[in-house]
C-alpha cells in the first residue's frame, strides 16, 4: 500500500474515531456550576408553586372543617326541635281522637296538603289553628334538618377529597425536594445552605408594622421549611403570616390569598411592614424599608434580607 494511501486511511479512521468519541465525551461532561444553579433556580420556582398550592389547600381545608363544625352545632337544636314538633303533634292527635274520633287523629298523624287537611278535620274546628301551626312547624323543621344534613354530607365528602389531594401533594413535594437537594449537593457540595442570624441594627418602626418587621429580622438565618410558619423554619407566605401574627393581624398561609387579603398600593407608597409579591403571586416577602425585603427564598436556603428587586415585583399590598 502506498504511503499516500496509508495516510488517507489513517485520516479516515482517525476522523471516524473522533466522530464516535466526541459525542460520548460531550454527553458525559459534567454540567457547570452556573448550569446547575440555573436548574436549581428553575426547580425551586416550580417547587414553590406546588408548595403554595399545598398551602392554599390547607387553608381551604381549615374553612371546610369550620363549616363542618358549624353545621354539626346547628344540627343538634334542629333535631331537638323536630322531636318537640313530633311530641306536640302526638298530643294534638290524642286530643283529636277524644274530640273527633279516629279519622281526625289519623289526619293529624298522617298530614297531607294544607287544604285537604283542613277539610278532613272540619269536625274539630277548635283544633284547626293549633293543628296548622304545629304541622307547619313540623314540616319546616323537618325540611331544614334535611337540607342541613345534605349540606353536611356534601361538605364531609369535600373534606375527604381534600385530605386525599393534600396527601398526594405532600408526596409530590417530597419527591421534588429530593431532586432539588441532589442538584444542590452536586453544585455546592451540600443540600442546604447554612444561614446566619442578623446582627445589625433593626430599623425603628412603630405600631403593628414595627412588630412585624422586628419579627422578620429575628427570623433571618432560619431555614426554609415548606409549609412552615415558624418558629424554627418558614416558607415564603409562612414567614409573612408569622411576622404579621406578631403584629396582631391574621393572614392566610398562601401568597395569592394574602394578595386578596391586603389593600393595593403603589411602589412609591411602600412602608415597612407592607408585602411585596412576585412570580405571579407565587412568592411574597416583607418590605422592611431602604429598598429591602426579608423573605424565605426556597428549599435548601434560609431567610434573607435582600433587595426588593431580587425578582421583578408583581405588586404590593398593605395589611388591613
Amino acid at each position: 500500500m502506498s504511503s499516500a494511501r496509508k495516510l488517507l486511511r489513517a485520516l479516515v479512521v482517525g476522523g471516524l474515531t473522533a466522530a464516535l468519541v466526541a459525542p460520548a465525551a460531550a454527553a458525559s461532561a459534567q454540567p457547570s456550576e452556573s448550569e446547575l444553579t440555573e436548574r436549581i433556580t428553575k426547580s425551586s420556582t416550580e417547587l414553590e408553586k406546588v408548595v403554595e398550592s399545598y398551602n392554599r389547600l390547607n387553608e381551604e381545608i381549615k374553612d371546610t372543617k369550620a363549616a363542618v363544625a358549624d353545621l354539626s352545632v346547628k344540627l343538634g337544636p334542629l333535631e331537638e326541635q323536630l322531636e318537640q314538633r313530633r311530641a306536640e303533634i302526638g298530643v294534638l292527635a290524642a286530643e283529636a281522637y277524644k274530640t273527633g274520633g279516629l279519622s281526625a287523629a289519623d289526619a293529624l298523624l298522617h298530614p297531607g296538603g294544607a287544604d285537604s287537611l283542613v277539610a278532613r278535620l272540619g269536625t274539630v274546628d277548635h283544633l284547626i289553628r293549633d293543628r296548622e301551626r304545629q304541622i307547619s312547624g313540623f314540616d319546616e323543621a323537618q325540611r331544614e334538618l334535611a337540607e342541613q344534613k345534605a349540606v353536611l354530607d356534601s361538605t364531609l365528602a369535600k373534606q375527604t377529597a381534600q385530605a386525599k389531594e393534600l396527601a398526594n401533594g405532600k408526596k409530590k413535594i417530597e419527591a421534588d425536594l429530593a431532586k432539588l437537594y441532589d442538584l444542590r449537593r452536586e453544585a455546592y457540595g451540600s443540600p442546604t445552605t447554612a444561614g446566619s442570624s442578623y446582627t445589625g441594627k433593626v430599623p425603628a418602626v412603630s405600631g403593628q408594622a414595627g412588630a412585624a418587621v422586628r419579627y422578620a429580622y429575628g427570623a433571618i438565618g432560619k431555614p426554609y421549611v415548606w409549609a412552615g410558619e415558624g418558629p424554627n423554619g418558614y416558607d415564603c407566605s409562612g414567614l409573612t403570616l408569622a411576622a404579621w401574627k406578631a403584629g396582631g393581624k391574621s393572614l392566610p398561609h398562601n401568597a395569592a390569598m394574602q394578595w386578596d387579603a391586603t389593600a393595593r398600593i403603589s411602589r412609591s407608597a411602600l412602608k415597612p411592614g407592607d408585602l411585596v409579591f412576585y412570580s405571579g403571586l407565587g412568592h411574597v416577602g416583607l418590605f422592611v424599608g431602604d429598598g429591602k425585603i426579608i423573605h424565605a427564598p426556597s428549599a435548601g436556603d434560609s431567610v434573607k434580607l435582600v433587595s426588593v428587586d431580587i425578582m421583578t415585583p408583581y405588586g404590593y399590598g398593605r395589611v388591613r
